[in-house]
């Protein structure tokens, strides 16, 4: 009896194929989707309120078919908490997705004895401190990505904020909203152990009867992080939060308060790349380097500069000789003095300037060399890079073509529509943020490839001009034909890669609406088309064992059902994007951001003949 005849049957799903001559078209498609409100009757409401923990784990049903090689456990993290009841009878709402208190989320994929899988589900909430707080004072005293400072915050208040600037002290580290990126093992916080301030025991042990009955393979530690210095750790069995750490930990000069959340691992070594922003009159980027095998941590370049701005950057490249800051023109206002007054980011970042320009700095991360390439493109704003690969120019030359794909937006004007009231189209908010035409251009994702020749031997003061007819656009696909939180198959980072994954925005919600595989060599595409209200999120790429081609494996996505206000996790065939099987849940799941998953006894290699 197969898989399915046990565990049920999956509906019948359909895919779409499109080609580069329909994206025109799609484009102007979702332009005209947005003007007429086609995402009134898409409903994301069930991801917003009333949702719970599930401290579990709990088994869930599976129909159709996880194949018993994606056995593991798919951490997910992201906000879960948007409306907290205060001592004084009123309700306290969080007013931008991003700002909703932290919930990380646990899928174990177990195999059971009739070949097939049994899934169970978990989670927790991750900021209760902030919670309390919040309950008792009624209001928001914390620093945030997009919430408001509380009206009643006078002058006098706000200047002694920026005059502490963002200094916390180690109880306030407790407090920290930490939601964004899931880090499974990161170096260098183990060997720092004795230094990080925020370190306690786990309320429930493995003695517990519950974590005894349920024994997954799990990480040495998960560390959850955002887009400033301060990870938080997690219990990998209940996902209990035991400590915090700031990237002083690992080196004393990492003494900034922003950074980036999603750091870059060496595929090969594990190494851990990421940066330090030092704000004030003379910002300072630090970029370093953990080294998996010692845990010592390396600066490998200090950049120091007036015409590099301090500047919001979610994410950055790796390749396999370079570290690549993209620096988008969300610059900080006052070299970032601006966040401690305005008490969030987004007020902080300066009003969008056509005439800025993306910044691009690649950084030696083999031969000590520091800052060997700068350039400069279009301004453009983006929150995820894809991946970043290299090609010798020639047998005889020192010249590298580096290239590095990015989901970019004309202006960070995006980050508004993220309100929760444009989310959910509270008194027409989304179809006043979309009725300005170039506004809503500017929100539509692209994949965007860059091209940039590097010579490593030149010397920092003769590095090639921005004018330079190497370094160019390769190509830039409009949505819908790609979209936002996008993945590979993880064999091929920093490595030539094909097809990229990711969440597009067809106008028919407010919030991604699909799941597309985007072909860069031929510019197809392949939709799985979703029933109306089924809002997706991130996809991971979970390769087959012994697979030879790019797109062998599955994608498991975690779906908000907003009809039904129910969750499940979704298995996709990553070749074919027809579904295979899913995992369902009673209840409705936060809309979260990203994820890891930890493979059960055994670990992804290269392609064999791969370089």
């Amino acid at each position: 009896m197969s898989p399915q005849e046990v565990n049920g049957t999956v509906p019948e799903k359909s895919t779409t194929f499109r080609t580069q001559a329909d994206e025109q078209a799609d484009y102007e498609q979702t332009l005209r989707n947005l003007r007429t409100g086609v995402y009134e009757d898409w409903p994301n409401e069930a991801a917003f309120d009333g949702l719970t923990e599930e401290r579990g784990p709990i088994k869930i049903a599976v129909k159709g078919s996880i194949p018993t090689w994606a056995a593991g456990s798919l951490f997910r993290t992201g906000p879960g908490i948007y409306k907290i009841d205060t001592d004084a009878g009123a309700t306290f709402e969080m007013s931008h997705w991003f700002d909703g208190l932290a919930h990380t989320h646990r899928f174990d994929i177990m195999p059971n004895e009739e070949g097939a899988v049994d899934v169970f589900y978990s989670s927790r909430h991750q900021a209760e401190e902030m919670m309390e707080v919040i309950k008792k004072q009624g209001t928001w005293p914390y620093y945030s990505f997009g919430q408001k400072a509380d009206p009643c915050l006078g002058l006098l208040s706000k200047a002694m904020a920026a005059f502490k600037g963002l200094r916390e002290s180690p109880e306030e580290r407790w407090h920290n909203n930490i939601n964004v990126v899931v880090n499974v093992n990161p170096p260098g916080l183990d060997a720092a152990a004795g230094n990080i301030a925020g370190k306690r025991k786990p309320a429930v042990t493995e003695n517990d009867p519950k974590i005894l009955g349920h024994k997954p393979e799990l990480p040495k530690s998960i560390w959850i992080s955002t887009d400033n210095c301060t990870m938080k750790q997690i219990d990998p069995k209940t996902l209990e939060p035991i400590g915090w750490a700031t990237q002083d930990v690992l080196h004393p000069d990492l003494k900034g308060p922003m950074s980036c959340a999603h750091a870059q691992r060496d595929p090969e070594t594990g190494d851990y790349f990421n940066y330090n922003l030092e704000l004030g009159p003379k910002p300072v980027y630090r970029v370093f380097r953990v080294d998996a095998s010692t845990g010592k941590t390396e600066i490998l370049a200090t950049i120091r500069e007036p015409t590099v701005s301090p500047a919001y950057m979610h994410s950055m490249f790796l390749s396999p000789s370079f570290v690549i800051l993209c620096i988008p023109t969300s610059h900080f206002g006052l070299n970032g003095t601006q966040i401690p007054w305005e008490r969030n980011l987004l007020d902080a970042i300066r009003p969008y300037d056509p005439n800025r320009k993306t910044q691009w700095v690649v950084v030696d991360r083999k031969h000590g060399e520091g800052v060997v390439g700068r350039f400069e493109t279009e301004g453009r704003f983006f929150f995820h890079t894809v991946n970043a690969f290299e090609e010798k120019a020639g047998p005889d030359s020192a010249d590298i073509n580096l290239y590095c794909d990015v989901i970019d937006f004309g202006s960070h004007e995006f980050i508004h529509s993220l309100y929760l009231d444009v989310v959910l189209d509270r008194d027409s908010a989304a179809k006043k943020f979309y009725a300005d035409e170039q506004r809503a251009r500017n929100s539509l994702a692209h994949l965007t490839r860059y091209h940039f020749t590097v010579n490593p031997d030149l010397p920092s003061n003769k590095l090639p001009t921005t004018n330079d007819p190497n370094n160019h656009e390769v190509f830039r696909i409009p949505a819908p034909h790609a979209g936002e939180l996008p993945t590979i198959n993880p064999i091929y980072a920093t490595r030539k890669h094909r097809y990229v994954y990711s969440l597009p925005f067809r106008g028919r919600s407010t919030l991604t609406d699909a799941i597309v595989k985007t072909d860069t060599e031929t510019r197809e595409v392949l939709f799985w088309d979703n029933p109306k209200g089924h809002t997706p999120g991130e996809a991971i790429f979970i390769p087959r064992p012994g697979g030879k081609e790019e797109d062998d494996g599955v994608l498991l996505s975690l779906i908000l059902d907003g009809e039904k206000a129910k969750s499940y996790l979704l298995c996709l065939d990553a070749k074919t994007m027809t579904e295979m099987g899913r995992a369902e849940v009673d209840f409705a799941i936060a809309l979260g951001f990203h994820g890891a998953h930890v493979p059960s006894g055994r670990t992804v290699t290269r392609v064999e003949g791969q370089e």
